[in-house]
């Protein structure tokens, strides 16, 4: 698939300058490949790369000569295959062992987005009750994708999943933080992925699409897999991955700070093509 991510921004007086950080090139691990990527800003500005502590590729750059807009473009072309889970899970004593335990702390913890809440911790042990732990991450992610109902502007950035689940509507932000929140909360180490999803399955080799970011999942149960509980799905081709961390403040698409300029009006466009 070919991926283009377009956000651009415009101010109503001159910045003078700006420090910023995009997480825009797709991951090369086992289920993907990664065929080419560049970021590209408007002005033109150098940058630098490097590898977050989560394993994120990060293209830095900052920018001193006053503009009143700026343009940053992300094209990949990569390969992607379907999740596939661990063939044999682990056990619940396994994941409540010292070295487990002492091994994914970071992703077993809380946040500001995945707050303690007793009411869901409930619920998702409710949920597991009898099932081993990889099949209680579908039967989690499937009652979240069931509870919640998908509607967009009813959530913003900054909403944590408790403040989600109050409403019981969002976007797929917080059905990744939600489902985060109950399978740590019984202790499944889980992280949050941010990526992209192809809207169509079976597309048009060569048609260009109107495309989405997206968040999901990915649980260690032996193995580190996906699932995306939006649309209740096992992680497949359709999904490309960019950035990994313990939820979505550690995986924006573009973070910054500026000086001199005013409010800013945001354009984001992010088009999928399917190659082959």
């Amino acid at each position: 698939m070919r991926v283009v991510h377009t956000t651009g921004y415009q101010y109503d007086a001159p910045v003078t300058s700006s420090y910023n950080e995009a997480r825009l090139t797709p991951r090369s691990d086992n289920r993907q490949n990664v065929i080419l990527n560049r970021v590209e800003t408007n002005p033109v500005t150098r940058s630098y790369r490097y590898t977050d502590y989560w394993g994120t590729a990060v293209t830095a750059f900052d920018l001193h000569a006053p503009h009143t807009e700026l343009e940053v473009t992300g094209s990949s072309v990569v390969e992607t295959d379907p999740f596939s889970p661990p063939e044999e899970s682990a056990s619940w004593e396994e994941l409540a062992s010292e070295p487990i335990v002492d091994r994914f702390n970071e992703v077993l913890d809380n946040s500001a987005y995945v707050p303690k809440n007793r009411q869901l911790a409930a619920v998702a042990k409710k949920l597991s009750k009898g099932l081993p732990p990889q099949e209680s991450v579908v039967e989690i992610a499937n009652w979240v994708h069931q509870e919640m109902s998908y509607v967009p502007g009813t959530t913003g950035v900054h909403t944590s999943a408790v403040e989600a689940w109050s409403e019981q509507k969002g976007v797929c932000q917080d059905y990744a933080h939600l489902t985060l929140l109950m399978l740590r909360s019984i202790g499944i180490p889980a992280r949050y992925v941010s990526g992209y999803l192809h809207p169509t399955r079976e597309a048009v080799v060569g048609s260009s699409v109107e495309g989405q970011s997206h968040a999901w999942v990915e649980a260690w149960t032996g193995a580190w897999w996906g699932y995306d509980p939006t649309n209740a799905i096992a992680v497949n081709e359709q999904h490309v991955s960019v950035g990994l961390g313990r939820d979505y403040a550690d995986v924006p698409p573009l973070k910054g700070i500026f000086s001199g300029g005013g409010s800013t009006a945001l354009d984001v466009v992010v088009e999928i093509t399917r190659l082959a």
